[in-house]
């Protein structure tokens, strides 16, 4: 019996399936086989009950399960408080929402490789509902997103929030809403759900919205005049320098947007438990940089 099959049985079980155990463990279905295969010969006792749909344990499968997590803590521990850092391998996979991209995600990444020189990362961005989807999938280690994510599975580290203004073109005073169309965030995300009801109390059957999950594209729609729009200051800053935008008051503004940095909490890893603080300590470090 090696670690490397109680790893793998360890994934099947989590998973259910040794396709999606394959894919987390970047090795061959084949492969991932052979390991349960070996050891449930071992053993001498079937592990999973096999049948149409997915896996089931049985009941070794099960008590195995409970010295394979023990197991897998452990390596955890070793990693964190006796192995070096810098030393560890592997790739970490991290989702971020645009509004994180455009902001301090280049400085977090240089601090993770700075920490972790020989871990690969494979990053996503993208709103916040398919990063959400893909912590819970396990196809992503850690997510910046608009959060925090109400899942028991789910640790949420809070990140510092993005206050949010208005915006318009120095070209294009108008800023009357019931005039002038006002662009967002993406339909599918929180911030544009809270606007589109604020406005629609406010500016009634001729509220006009374009949803754009393009932040950099929704400020350059602002410069040409075409709408306007509340974004975070810090996003807008590129313009304002250059005289393209100016702030305005409309006589109200939306509820900042806040972030976590989210990951499920079993099994444990240090690698991201370590990730997310140094995103929360980048990000504060980013934050007071703009207060400054």
């Amino acid at each position: 019996m090696t670690f490397d099959q109680i790893r793998t049985f360890l994934w099947v079980a989590r998973l259910g399936g040794f396709r999606k155990a394959a894919e987390r463990l970047h090795l061959s279905q084949p492969a991932v086989s052979t390991r349960i295969s070996n050891l449930e010969q071992e053993l001498r006792v079937p592990l999973f009950e096999r049948g149409p749909g997915e896996l089931v344990l049985t009941k070794h499968g099960t008590l195995l399960l409970s010295y394979a997590e023990q197991m897998l803590f452990v390596e955890e521990e070793i990693k964190q408080r006796v192995a070096n850092p810098s030393e560890a391998e592997g790739l970490f996979r991290v989702g971020a929402a645009e509004t994180i991209a455009q902001a301090w995600l280049p400085e977090f990444l240089k601090a993770f490789s700075q920490q972790y020189p020989r871990v690969n990362v494979d990053l996503t961005v993208d709103i916040s509902l398919n990063l959400r989807a893909a912590v819970l999938e396990r196809k992503l280690d850690l997510a910046f997103l608009m959060g925090p994510v109400s899942e028991y599975s789910v640790e949420n580290v809070a990140l510092p929030p993005f206050d949010l203004h208005w915006y318009r073109s120095t070209a294009n005073p108008q800023t009357d809403l019931s005039e002038i169309p006002i662009i967002s965030y993406s339909s599918k995300t929180r911030p544009y759900r809270e606007l589109m009801s604020e406005l629609s109390r406010r500016v009634g059957p001729k509220l006009r919205v374009y949803a754009s999950a393009s932040l950099s594209a929704s400020l350059k729609m602002i410069a040409a005049g075409i709408a306007v729009g509340p974004y975070p200051r810090a996003l807008a800053t590129e313009f304002l320098e250059a005289g393209k935008i100016v702030e305005f008051d409309p006589g109200f503004r939306p509820q900042p947007l806040a972030f976590t940095a989210s990951y499920l909490s079993e099994p444990r890893s240090f690698l991201v438990e370590n990730s997310a603080e140094i995103a929360r300590d980048v990000a504060l470090f980013w934050d007071q940089q703009l207060l400054t």
